[in-house]
């Protein structure tokens, strides 16, 4: 009889774990899909997307500045965007769920799945999804406006001479272009919204917002904070350099960086789980945080 009643329970413990492997494996798969098709739709955009053909007035200052490289350079944008939040996360549910043994472990095919890295997997991939719309949004209004940069005139030296009386009020449309680097004259179609600043806006906030919920050190109070402030200084050089390069016009800078925070507070409130956890306390952060455990009190430690 016993002998039976363990073959039970083996068999309907099998049947559990298979449920719930599918229901694992069914969820990576879809979230995989999803991120493939808004990378996609991105890709298609840097590959075989073509910027609205938008004219210009002789006369335009705003488009005589010269050409500049880049100050905040893409590669080091996304090792800073990217690279930094997604190791910082791992790290951090790491050492949060290390020596968790309160929650129920997840099993994939008979394997055991860490509680440090299932979590990992979302809060990364909640800020992948984020980072992969906000970028759809920009590439979006980028091709669509076509605005001019700063910089047109230099990088793109139009076969109009407009030192010509017939061209000094006229909105010229029908040009072609002297300059010879492809990549550049269809860059320079690109302005606004600035990439630059939708992104760096949205990683460095939403990872602020992460630190400041799922981070936590006693050995200092100002530690986080001191981190958050680093973070949003270099959103703010990277947003004035766009300016000061001549990659972008002002008002493309305000409208990227004003993208990068609607969508690192609609990830935060409707897709994340970090509103779950703790939020912004009153208390003396120099004071440890005790709990009672049947009538013994004990320090708990928060990373």
């Amino acid at each position: 009889m016993d002998r039976t009643e363990r073959k039970t329970n083996s068999r309907n413990h099998s049947v559990t774990i298979d449920r719930d492997s599918k229901m694992i494996l069914r969820k990576i798969i879809l979230d995989f899909l999803i991120l493939f098709c808004v990378g996609f739709l991105i890709l298609v955009f840097f590959l075989w997307g073509k910027p609205y053909e938008r004219g210009f007035f002789c006369d335009d200052e705003s488009l005589k500045h010269p050409y500049k490289d880049s100050t905040v350079t893409n590669l080091m944008l996304y090792i800073i965007g990217l690279g930094l939040p997604v190791l910082t996360m791992c790290l951090t549910e790491w050492i949060r769920l290390r020596d968790d043994k309160a929650r129920r472990p997840r099993a994939l095919f008979g394997r055991e799945l860490p509680a440090w890295l299932w979590e990992s997997y979302q809060v990364v991939g909640v800020f992948l999804f984020g980072c992969a719309c906000q970028q759809l949004t920009t590439d979006v209004a980028k091709y669509s406006i076509g605005r001019l940069r700063p910089h047109f005139f230099d990088v793109c030296q139009p076969d109009i001479n407009c030192s010509l009386p017939e061209y000094r009020w006229k909105y010229i449309e029908v040009f072609e272009c002297l300059g010879e680097n492809k990549k550049l004259l269809k860059e320079m179609r690109l302005s606004f919204p600035s990439g630059h600043s939708s992104f760096a806006t949205f990683t460095m906030l939403y990872f602020c917002i992460y630190l400041q919920k799922r981070f936590t050190w006693r050995g200092s109070k100002l530690l986080r904070h001191g981190i958050q402030f680093i973070l949003l200084t270099f959103t703010w050089y990277t947003l004035m350099t766009r300016v000061s390069d001549y990659k972008h016009h002002w008002s493309d800078v305000l409208a990227g960086f004003s993208i990068g925070i609607i969508y690192a507070f609609v990830i935060y409130a409707c897709v994340s789980n970090l509103r779950k956890t703790r939020s912004c306390r009153s208390h003396n952060h120099h004071e440890a945080e005790l709990h009672v455990t049947n009538g013994n009190s004990h320090p708990r430690v928060q990373v």
